[in-house]
């Protein structure tokens, strides 16, 4: 296993999400030496020039908001493959972000307005959830696999709701909306939608944080969990409700996002370990980073942005199969 110092580990991780979204500030169409970009931080009041203003209204809240995303997104998937007890679990398991998906298309459809698109995502992704426990006790059990199979049930109803309505929308202007926003991008990145981001990603990751023993003890299995005093229906309930939350204030921001929840975890685990306490930030961090290059280069590979989903997909995939190649040889002792 490769396993660092752990302390210092989850000191550096930190610093270099700093140092990698210091240096996407000059990244783009429009250049900016480091410099220019040291000195357009220390003088935030002075944006009269160009580069200021490029920094403070355009790149500074995009790259906070793709590390929000990424950190969430990668919190969400610690914890859930924690809970569960599966390492294949990611937060587009329990049938939140189709649910968020499916608010936002029916949004755009409707050519509502940004702040009710937004609404309408976080309001269908929740719903989602609670769909999928009211499917899981019609059932009549609330442990992980009904909890995971009425996640698959709803996000295959919700997709093909999704679907249906690509099918019905306008292909010169709602149907090309549509596909660009499922496929995820920050490019409307703004102070507000930030804020949209930031406050449920505080309260949600403060609670986490605060649950991660707790998580250590339901990692082990339910029935470990019970016979060491953990309420393992109260605790799995609390822990997808804040990862729901995390989820659908991303999805209502950037759209629709993969990999990210799954592959990240793996990686921080690799580092750190499967101790929570140390995974959970290491998970965010690197979250936060990853995304950040991400949209680096999705925003200047080409004249055109490339949706965030394309880029997470073609770096996810090839790195998710090194890391069960990884762990396939490391459990064989090789």
């Amino acid at each position: 296993m490769l396993l660092l110092n752990k302390p210092r580990i989850n000191l550096l991780l930190p610093m270099a999400t700093l140092i990698v979204a210091f240096f996407s500030l000059g990244v783009g169409q429009y250049s900016i030496s480091p410099v220019n970009v040291w000195h357009a931080l220390m003088s935030p009041l002075q944006t009269h020039d160009l580069a200021g203003q490029i920094i403070w209204t355009v790149r500074m809240p995009r790259i906070l908001m793709a590390c929000c995303a990424g950190g969430a997104l990668a919190l969400c998937g610690a914890c859930l493959q924690g809970v569960f007890h599966n390492p294949l679990v990611d937060p587009h398991i329990i049938g939140v972000s189709s649910g968020a998906a499916f608010g936002g298309t029916l949004a755009i459809l409707l050519g509502l307005s940004p702040l009710w698109l937004m609404s309408s995502t976080f309001a269908f992704g929740l719903l989602a959830l609670v769909l999928v426990y009211a499917i899981a006790s019609t059932l009549g059990n609330e442990n992980r696999l009904m909890l995971i199979l009425s996640g698959i049930i709803l996000s295959g109803f919700f997709s093909a709701l999704v679907s249906l309505l690509q099918y019905m929308a306008d292909t010169e202007e709602k149907l090309p909306s549509i596909v660009f926003w499922l496929l995820g991008s920050f490019a409307t990145a703004n102070w507000h939608k930030l804020l949209m981001m930031a406050i449920p990603l505080a309260v949600a990751s403060f609670l986490l944080f605060r649950l991660r023993w707790r998580i250590n003890i339901l990692s082990l299995g339910d029935a470990d969990a019970r016979t060491l005093g953990v309420s393992v229906a109260g605790l799995r309930r609390w822990v997808l409700l804040l990862c729901a939350l995390l989820v659908a204030a991303q999805v209502a921001v950037s759209g629709g996002i993969g990999w990210i929840g799954l592959v990240i975890p793996h990686l921080a685990r690799l580092l750190v370990g499967a101790d929570h306490r140390r995974l959970l930030p290491a998970a965010f961090w690197l979250g936060g980073g990853f995304m950040v290059l991400v949209d680096d280069v999705a925003r200047t590979l080409s004249a055109a942005e490339i949706p965030l989903g394309i880029i997470t997909a073609l770096i996810g995939a090839p790195l998710f199969a090194v890391l069960l190649i990884h762990s396939r040889r490391r459990s064989h002792g090789e």
